[in-house]
């Protein structure tokens, strides 16, 4: 997880930052637990995303950081020709199984989302949900991203906000497990201004404020699925002693009840930009 940081990118000092040392330490984190878990449940998201960028059969398409394949499988089930890349081979192996049993055409490869093995212009439609927002060097991954993507074509990213669930959980792990200093925040990607300032060569950047709705048994049931299953959270819980991952859990307990619309089951929504940028 990197760091939340008190003023974004563009107003910070320069500090000098092992990019490669903080990459292997995020993929390390996400091949930990097993994201898949998590990742199928946001299905939703990738459909979403598909029909905002207004996908047609037929279109050459990129899931960027594709996790277990949901903007990707979503794409193939328009009858898109579909690439998914990402850097955490266990997850491109989920992808596949789920690419299998639905019958979809599915090309996965391992890879960095900021050094894209594919030509300039190669893809229609390039698409990332909460995927490409990790990535290190925001401002490279962001250029490859769109290089990638022909003139005319469409990028579509879905991020979590900072004032969102999510956003607020990161910052709540931080403050137990801090990240690395100097690398700017994955949540700066769900903030119109940052965005802005990533695509700066983009015809037109469109966000859309939408929630995906966290649905489990209790907030218990979600700590205990996130700490065992979710990357970042499976770390954090795992550098802390029994004392601290008390208390963390205590605070992440705060959190969603302030959050939480139901009064039976956990029920939260997290909001999140569906972006939509024109190449």
């Amino acid at each position: 997880m990197t760091q939340i940081l008190d003023c974004p990118p563009s107003e910070r000092k320069p500090l000098v930052v092992d990019l490669a040392a903080v990459k292997a330490r995020q993929q390390a984190t996400w091949a930990s637990g097993d994201f898949s878990v998590i990742g199928t449940t946001l299905q939703i998201v990738g459909e979403s995303l598909c029909e905002a960028v207004d996908l047609e059969s037929g279109a050459r398409v990129l899931d960027v950081a594709c996790g277990n394949g949901n903007a990707a499988l979503a794409a193939a089930r328009r009858f898109c020709n579909v690439t998914g890349l990402d850097y955490v081979p266990e997850l491109l192996r989920r992808a596949g199984e789920r690419a299998r049993a639905e019958r979809l055409p599915l090309e996965l490869i391992e890879g960095d989302a900021e050094r894209l093995p594919f030509d300039d212009g190669e893809f229609d439609v390039a698409l990332s949900t909460y995927g490409i927002m990790f990535a290190a060097d925001q401002a490279q991954a962001a250029s490859e991203i769109y290089r990638v993507v022909k003139p005319g074509g469409k990028i579509g990213l879905a991020n979590w906000t900072p004032e969102g669930f999510i956003g607020q959980l990161f910052k709540t792990v931080g403050k137990h497990v801090p990240p690395p200093a100097g690398v700017a925040s994955p949540i700066y990607w769900g903030t119109e201004a940052r965005l802005k300032e990533l695509f700066q060569g983009a015809r037109s950047v469109q966000a859309t404020r939408k929630d995906f709705v966290f649905r489990y048994q209790s907030a218990a049931h979600f700590i205990d699925v996130f700490q065992r299953f979710y990357g970042p959270t499976y770390v954090a819980f795992g550098k802390l002693d029994r004392e601290g991952q008390q208390q963390l859990s205590s605070e992440i307990t705060d959190l969603a009840a302030r959050f939480n619309r139901s009064k039976q089951s956990f029920v939260v929504p997290g909001e999140y930009l569906e972006v939509v940028i024109e190449r």
